[in-house]
């Protein structure tokens, strides 16, 4: 039975999900939290024990100082703190060390809630999964390593959805569109709500699966509207992003699209920055000689994504509207999460979409602990039973609403 926990990272999303596994540290055990600066995992142990959310107050919570793209010191840290439960929430460029880790200390599991990147390759040809988490699949298998990837929100409860769609509510799907909005208000000029230098990356191009087949479009080409629950009618905006690169496999459908919210003030903000050339990713040089690259000064004059949480106001919409047939009639319907800002910060000194890439892994761990999902080889989320998942969202702080055919409303231009 796998138990203890190494977090791996010490970011928002992290922060999240050590709150969340010490809630339920009776099921999970103890837990590490592990990062290059101790420092921020240290913050995270005192802001969990300051809302008195270790629920086993006899279980271990400690930090470790750890550089996780040096996979020998990952191995030997997994082995030393005896941890089973692997989840990956530091940057996505190490992503295939900490599995590698996981697959040559054998029989744990790995996790993570975004898809592997290399720094100086951006939206790559899709699908990015092959690219290098599923090059790896067998070798999880024969070291007995459960792998899941993408347990965030989105990817991670989207793939839920759809999974719990083909269970449940179609007998055929044509079309799955993921809608992710914030109608929250951090109160700042300009910040992004989660690592500025990976969100931008997500901007560069386009990658989505229409009639069956990869297609490239321009960033912020194609806008609709939709009208959200609890939110409203909100611009939406044609976006690249991880969770295609699976489902276009695992759900048979004939077009699957994802769409984020962006208001007037954010998308003038980011043109400016990437027309002047701050969003880039290569290297430049200063008057003074010293290499900089431009995407790592703009991520280190923003805001920290987790600082926005005391001052957030306003909810979050995200989930899947979904288009096919039942008993031979046309049917969609839309199945999502409202989160609130507020409400996150109350509990665990978060933000909304922390909170919602975060409480997603710590139900997998559980679920995986339970011996539910505890798979010994690589799946993404829409590949495993989806019903544990969302009941157990539903009681820790994510419920799951179904909006039936008669209220489910379409995208509008």
């Amino acid at each position: 039975m796998k138990k203890n926990v190494l977090v791996v990272g010490a970011g928002g999303v992290a922060h999240v999900v050590a709150h969340k596994c010490a809630q339920h540290n009776d099921i999970l055990g103890d837990i590490c939290i592990a990062s290059r600066k101790v420092e921020k995992c240290d913050a995270i142990i005192e802001s969990i024990k300051r809302k008195n959310n270790q629920k086993d107050k006899s279980k271990k919570l400690y930090s470790r100082k750890l550089d996780a793209m040096n996979v020998q010191s990952t191995v030997d840290l997994i082995k030393e703190t005896k941890s089973d439960i692997i989840i990956n929430l530091g940057t996505a460029y190490i992503n295939m060390s900490v599995l590698e880790a996981c697959i040559q200390a054998g029989n744990t599991c790995y996790m993570d809630t975004a898809i592997h990147e290399e720094p100086d390759k951006v939206c790559e040809d899709p699908p990015w999964y092959g690219n290098y988490e599923w090059k790896r699949r067998d070798r999880c298998k024969e070291k007995g390593v459960t792998a899941i990837l993408g347990a965030g929100f989105d990817p991670g409860v989207v793939n839920a959805y759809a999974a719990y769609a083909v269970k449940h509510l179609f007998d055929s799907i044509d079309t799955i569109d993921i809608l992710d909005v914030n109608a929250g208000d951090h109160h700042k000029y300009f910040a992004t709500n989660f690592d500025p230098e990976i969100n931008f990356r997500e901007f560069t191009k386009v990658w989505t699966y229409i009639d069956r087949k990869w297609v490239e479009e321009k960033v912020h080409k194609v806008k609709r509207f939709y009208d959200f629950p609890l939110v409203g009618k909100l611009p939406i905006y044609l976006t690249g992003h991880d969770e295609l690169h699976s489902l276009y496999k695992n759900i048979d459908c004939n077009s699957a699209r994802f769409w984020m919210g962006f208001g007037d003030h954010y998308l003038n903000v980011f043109n400016v920055l990437t027309n002047v050339g701050m969003t880039s990713e290569k290297p430049v040089k200063t008057a003074e000689g010293i290499e900089v690259v431009p995407l790592k000064v703009l991520k280190a004059v923003l805001p920290d994504p987790l600082s926005l949480a005391a001052n957030y106001t306003g909810k979050t919409c995200i989930g899947n509207l979904i288009k096919g047939k039942k008993d031979g009639k046309d049917k969609t319907v839309f199945i999502y999460n409202n989160c609130d800002h507020a409400e996150c910060n109350k509990e665990m000194e978060s933000q909304a979409i922390c909170y919602t890439a975060g409480v997603p892994a710590a139900a997998a761990a559980i679920l995986v602990a339970q011996g539910k999902w505890d798979t010994k080889t690589m799946v993404n989320v829409e590949e495993l039973d989806p019903d544990p998942f969302l009941d157990l969202l539903n009681k820790i702080g994510l419920p799951t609403k179904v909006e039936d055919p008669a209220k489910a409303k379409e995208m509008v231009e």
